[in-house]
């Protein structure tokens, strides 16, 4: 099962996501709901990167991907990362919503760091 989660700071909002597992849908190279989620996810940190000031944290491996905003982040910046992250939650969520029992998304909130 792939496990998204979606990290929240005190206020609710969005300040990053990690997406881990394979949804064992079907044969490797053949996984829909694997590419479909890993796009989602590689686009949202490469979304960001773009068009932040600052840079997000991204951190790829085989079967996981981390991306977290810089914790020095400006206003201007946090209001764009909203927008990118809720874009690519509603993605996920609907991902998640289809294929229940490949894919689950939940949202924590995330200790400050």
């Amino acid at each position: 099962m792939i496990r998204v989660f979606f990290w929240q700071d005190a206020d609710g909002k969005l300040v990053g996501l990690s997406v881990k597992g394979h949804a064992d849908f079907a044969p490797k190279g053949e996984d829909i709901i694997c590419a479909g989620v890993s796009a989602l996810a590689q686009t949202a940190g490469l979304s960001l990167e773009q068009q932040l000031s600052e840079t997000p944290e991204v951190v790829i491996e085989e079967g996981s991907l981390e991306c977290f905003l810089p914790a020095t982040i400006s206003p201007a910046g946090r209001g764009k990362a909203q927008v990118i992250l809720k874009t690519i939650a509603i993605g996920l969520e609907a991902i998640a919503d289809v294929h229940q029992g490949y894919v689950k998304v939940e949202y924590k909130t995330r200790p400050r760091q």
